[in-house]
Order: structure tokens, then sequence, then C-alpha cells
């Protein structure tokens, strides 16, 4: 670990709705949400009434009768969140982007030219604010995860420093909700037993939190308690998986809502696993139920797979295994699938017609290559005459249009 804090994080705060009143100048200092449905993203004068992104914009409009929605301005996302980023790349080659609106940046290497990282830090929130009128909130640090959760209290439009002799007292008393990773069931799960800060967690036996989360998860958090995180910057990043999910609100887990809603997940994910030439062997569902606890399924197959249909048949059988575990569970909230173990070049391997009974989800199999080129024949439609041009049936199309395509495209990482 380095000595000295030199590790950025920069994160636009508000990103999509601090657009919407960068845009129209009206909005500002107003509540309003991106989106219609669903709340895509919400303005800080909107979350202090407790709307949040993935909210059912029905509920916003409970907690915040005054809310504003707009529909959003995809293009200026994507215009003003790379600009955003070319601000960091004029002070240091060593930039890591995580999403739209937020990167890792190490200045260990520049420092003799634009000073300490608090002065770089400084200078790069004054051009953002001054070239693209948007508030940025850094957090500086010796690490990629405190460097990240410095941001977070950072927020709004703020600027925190973690010094090296102060690292810990200030991890400590910070709730485990900021930690990279903790959502909101393993929160729940981390108050169960009365752990409710990082530093409670720090101190919690390693045994406990194994039972509790995993060896996995349990190790890794209980690390990044006491900020031991040896991870460096990865400037050329790949996604190492794809993935798409749809919030539904509150339906009934029926075949009806089930099946064209992994059509349309399915679809999303295999383009653009097609696009890549990245075919995957391991396909993971992910379920929510209504009271947010959520259960996750996977399968790893002989062969990768990038074929539409193929994909949603296997996520669907995984999604009734979920249900059949869980029979007292009637409604959903969530489903989502990704698909990991990428493949760069794999090489087909062509199946006999020996008339089993999953041959159509064999990628080498006439029913699975028949699949295949019905797919690259959409989307070479699609590329001609745009996405909604052709697709996987007219329910597939309608599923889950709450929340737009392009805002989904804008947070999905280089495959």
């Amino acid at each position: 670990m380095e000595t000295t804090a030199t590790i950025l994080h920069a994160d636009l705060d508000a990103f999509y709705a601090s657009v919407e009143q960068l845009l129209d100048p009206s909005l500002r200092g107003k509540p309003i949400a991106v989106g219609g449905g669903v709340v895509l993203a919400a303005s800080y004068e909107a979350r202090a009434f407790g709307v949040r992104g993935g909210m059912p914009g029905r509920k916003a409009r409970e907690l915040c009768p005054q809310l504003i929605f707009v529909g959003g301005n995809f293009s200026h996302y994507q215009r003003l969140g790379d600009a955003a980023i070319k601000v960091l790349d004029d002070f240091t080659p060593v930039v890591e982007r995580i999403s739209i609106d937020e990167a890792f940046a190490d200045v260990a290497g520049c420092t003799h030219l634009f000073g300490q990282p608090q002065e770089i830090a400084t200078a790069i929130r004054r051009r953002v604010r001054a070239e693209l009128g948007l508030p940025i909130s850094i957090g500086v640090a010796r690490t990629k995860h405190l460097a990240k959760i410095a941001s977070q209290v950072a927020k709004p439009d703020g600027l925190v420093v973690v010094d090296p002799g102060t690292e810990l007292a200030f991890l400590h008393d910070l709730p485990v909700g900021l930690m990279w990773g903790v959502g909101p069931a393993t929160r729940a799960r981390l108050a169960e037993i009365g752990v409710e800060t990082i530093g409670q967690l720090a101190r919690t036996h390693s045994g406990a939190l194994t039972r509790l989360l995993g060896p996995a998860a349990g190790e890794k958090l209980a690390a990044l308690s006491w900020n031991r995180d040896p991870r460096k910057l990865e400037t050329k990043r790949r996604a190492h998986s794809a993935g798409a999910q749809s919030a539904l609100g509150q339906k009934p887990a029926v075949a009806q809502v089930i099946v064209p809603t992994l059509l349309h997940l399915a679809d999303r994910v295999a383009s653009r696993l097609r696009a890549k030439a990245r075919p995957g062997r391991t396909v993971t569902v992910r379920v929510r139920f209504a009271d947010l606890s959520a259960v996750t399924r996977s399968i790893t197959l002989d062969q990768p797979i990038s074929a539409t249909t193929m994909l949603a048949e296997i996520a669907g059988d995984l999604v009734r295994g979920v249900l059949a575990d869980h029979p007292g569970e009637k409604t959903i909230s969530l489903l989502a699938i990704s698909v990991s173990h990428l493949w760069e070049s794999a090489e087909l391997q062509l199946d006999l017609p020996l008339g089993l009974a999953d041959e159509k989800r064999r990628p080498g199999s006439s029913q699975g290559l028949a699949r295949f080129g019905a797919d690259r024949a959409i989307d070479k439609i699609r590329e001609r005459f745009g996405k909604q041009a052709v697709g996987y049936g007219t329910v597939a199309l309608e599923a889950a249009r709450s929340v737009p395509d392009e805002f989904r495209e804008l947070a999905e990482k280089e495959l």
C-alpha cells in the first residue's frame, strides 16, 4: 500500500437529475425525478422526501406530491459524463472508469506537475463546475475502497481527504451501508447480529461473518473493514460478465409475467454477447420478492452460449426452481439475468443428432445453430433499421418498458 493518499474517486452528484437541472434552469432547487413508471434518478431535493432510484413512480409521488418528472436526455448524459472523465484524463493517464458518472484516478505520478492530491482534486472539481456546470464529489485515500467511501461522505458537492494516520478512525464510525458490496439485504443480515457500523464489523469474529454471509463475502468485508484493499487501478477494464435486470414493482409470480420479462432481459444480454463475440458458460438469475429479499441461482454449461431464446429458457428453469423452493412467495419485484465465464473466441463443438431432450439448448446442435442464425439475422436488421424494428414476439417487446433501454445502456460496461 502507498504511504500517501493518491487515489481519487470522483463521482458526479445526482448525475442524471443534475443534468436535467442544468438543461432546464427552472428545475433548479426543485424536487425532480428522471423517469415515470419507475424513478431512474432523483435530485437531492427529491431525496430529502425519501424518493430513491428504482422506486415506483406512484410511491415517489406519495412521498413528494410536488415531485416533477422529466423524461431523460440520454445523449446529454453520455456527452457530459464523457466530458467529466476527460477532465481526469488531463491530470493523469491512470484513470479507471467504473460507470458513466464515476471513476478512479491515481495521481501519484503527476504531483510534481499539478501539486498535492488535494490540490489536484480541488482543481478537478473547479473545472467540472466551470466547464460543465455540474457538481462533483471527490474522495482521496490510499485504497480504492476508502476513496469511494470518502466520496460518498463528501456528497453533495464536496471533497474529503483521508490521511493515512486517520484511516481507521474515519472508517470505523461510518455505517456499513457505505461499504462497497453491502446492499439492503446484506445490511439487514448484519443488523440482525448487531452490526451497524464498519467498526462493529471489523470487531466481529470471522467465523460469524462466514456463517452469515458465506466465506467469500465474509472474508472480503472483514478485510475492507480494516482498509485492506490491494486492488490497483485497471485502466483498460473490461467486463467479465453481462447482465440485465428489470424492476417490476409488485407483480404476481406467474408465467405471464416471468416469461416475457426473461425473454426481454435475455435479448438485451445475448445481443451484447454476440456483438462482441463473447459467449458465456455460466447463467445466473436473481429473483427479488415483495419484501425485497432476493435469491440467486446459477448453472454452468458445457459450452458457452449467446443465443437469446436459449438463454431465456435456461433462465426460466432457474427462476422456476427458485419459486418451487419458496412456495410462500407469490409476488416478485425484480428479475435479473447475467452471463459470466465469457470466452474470447469459443470453438464450437458440433453435436450429433441423437434426439436428446435438450438439443435445442445445445449451441452445436442443428437446432442450436438455427437459433443462433435467427439471432444474427435479427442483429443485422437492428443494425440497419434500429432496435425496435424487430424482436422476439410482441409480448417481449412490450415487457418491462418502464425503464428505457437508453438508460440501461449507459450503465453497461464494455465487454
